[in-house]
């Protein structure tokens, strides 16, 4: 897939059919989100999840109104088809993954679009910095960790962070850069030593793939937007759909837009 497509044509692959990966480094230059829709009798007490826990929840557009799959705001989009892979929830359990809802659209459905690590990474990029998972062309390692996030109503759990390594005078910038993106996670909630925050093994992410650590590396651990699907397990909605991790809805808004000057 050409990292150059527009994010409409992008969308139109994903939608057809013709792409169904992992969305990182595609689209350059325009944000992409995570996605959790909810019937709407669930939407208030998980929109205050995300005001309370805006690193890892940042969110940048929801719904108009129950049953509406687009998303306005963020471009031409049909939310039933426009992400590459979604994650199916009953009772808060994992049921299956698929390319395509339009069968299981309801009318009182609400979707929430969160702000993407993989926006900062481009301007990571852009300052000459090395971001492992795309040097290695991977989907950037995922981990549960013990921090606690503020609960909402049923919504409750802990952190997913997402991870990069760097030495250490790179991670001094990578902190400086990120802390432009509060829309897109922010500066990292974490650097060093993994067992601080309850991750035993580097090498084995939750979600997403494992990427090379340097004996001279600091690991960085970012808020990540997979933190939602944790909520989902505790707070077990009869309902749900995200998107599968790394696998993100490509919107027409530019990353420059959320960055805080």
């Amino acid at each position: 897939m050409n990292d150059a497509l527009s994010p409409q044509a992008l969308r139109h692959a994903i939608r057809t059919g013709a792409h169904s990966g992992n969305t990182s480094g595609l689209a350059a230059g325009f944000v992409q989100c995570n996605i959790v829709i909810l019937p709407a009798a669930w939407a208030n007490d998980f929109l205050r999840f995300c005001q309370l826990n805006p690193r890892p929840c940042p969110l940048v557009a929801m719904s108009n109104s129950p049953g509406d799959y687009t998303l306005p705001p963020l471009g031409d989009i049909d939310i039933r088809t426009d992400v590459p892979s979604y994650k199916l929830f009953r009772n808060g359990e994992f049921v299956e993954e698929t390319r395509d809802i339009s069968a299981l659209w309801q009318s009182d459905l609400v979707t929430f679009a969160l702000g993407c690590s993989f926006s900062f990474e481009e301007a990571l990029l852009a300052d000459g910095l090395e971001v492992r998972n795309v040097t290695e062309g991977v989907n950037v390692p995922m981990y549960r960790t013990s921090i606690d996030c503020n609960s909402a109503g049923p919504f409750a759990g802990k952190m997913v962070v997402s991870m990069r390594p760097f030495i250490a005078a790179d991670a001094i910038r990578a902190v400086q850069i990120c802390t432009r993106f509060p829309a897109v996670h922010g500066a990292p909630v974490h650097l060093g030593d993994p067992a601080l925050i309850g991750i035993k093994d580097l090498g084995r992410p939750d979600y997403g793939d494992a990427v090379t650590v340097g004996s001279d590396e600091l690991p960085l651990f970012w808020a990540c937007g997979v933190t939602p699907q944790v909520a989902l397990e505790a707070a077990r909605p009869p309902f749900a759909i995200t998107h599968s991790p790394g696998c993100m809805l490509v919107t027409d808004l530019r990353n420059s837009q959320l960055a805080v000057m």
